[in-house]
């Protein structure tokens, strides 16, 4: 069953990729909030959460942080990291780059050695404020589910103008100083056969990877549950000889 996350903080949580994580969740905590309709998304479908709409404050944010951070570091288990995740895109939030600076901040006086970790669907990419805000954090893993803008309509559903190419051209703006993180998965989906796994697929995205140099990819499949139920999740031994293709361009990369 997809849930929201109902609190601005959460966690911490044993991440498969990061650690122990802190969640902070700068979406609304009684809606979804996304540039990006997923079919495999853990929060289910944007429609399924109409409510209020709001951004939650920056000072809310930092505030409750930072007694989060206290307590967790007083109590001798402060996170590894504080990942920015929740409720839909992260980098849609109009103090986005604020609040980095706050987390940094904060994480600098109370758990120094913790990093800080945002999830983003790479759509506000574009905007130099996200960008310079992501080039400050630990680990800015930035999504890439396919090398086609048809597929990447089909599974990622985004809302408004996409193009790969110009997401890729912004992408390589950061250098190298980059997380690439990929879903794959295969299924049905409105009567559409879903599979970015394909030889089509994987050498197409292949390309791209060597385009953008990220210094690491992340590739994973299906772990939650998705408000479509009719995907399959690709197997292990799959994701680690595609992990070996990435490899062997000489990019580290990891399967979760």
């Amino acid at each position: 069953m997809t849930a929201l996350y109902n609190d601005i903080i959460f966690g911490p949580v044993h991440s498969r990729r990061l650690g122990l994580s802190l969640g902070v969740n700068l979406l609304p905590t009684e809606s979804k909030l996304c540039s990006f309709d997923c079919i495999y998304c853990e929060c289910g479908w944007n429609a399924e959460h109409p409510g209020v709409r709001r951004f939650n404050a920056r000072e809310q944010v930092r505030s409750l942080l930072e007694a989060t951070l206290r307590r967790m570091v007083a109590a001798g288990t402060p996170p590894d990291v504080v990942t920015f995740a929740g409720n839909g895109e992260p980098t849609l939030h109009p103090d986005f780059e604020a609040i980095i600076d706050d987390t940094i901040a904060l994480r600098d006086e109370l758990c120094p050695s913790a990093r800080i970790s945002v999830l983003s669907n790479a759509t506000q990419i574009g905007r130099e404020s996200v960008r310079r805000a992501l080039l400050r954090v630990d680990n800015n893993i930035l999504k890439l589910d396919s090398a086609f803008d048809e597929t990447v309509r089909l599974i990622d559903n985004p809302c408004g103008n996409y193009s790969v190419a110009e997401v890729v051209r912004d992408m390589r703006l950061f250098e190298g100083r980059m997380i690439l993180q990929t879903m794959f998965l295969r299924g049905e989906y409105e009567g559409r056969t879903v599979d970015n796994t394909t030889e089509r697929e994987v050498a197409a995205w292949l390309e791209l990877v060597a385009q953008i140099r990220p210094r690491q990819v992340m590739v994973y499949s299906l772990d939650r549950d998705t408000p479509c139920k009719t995907l399959c999740k690709v197997p292990r031994e799959e994701l680690q000889a595609i992990a070996a293709r990435v490899e062997a361009l000489g990019i580290a990369c990891s399967v979760a």
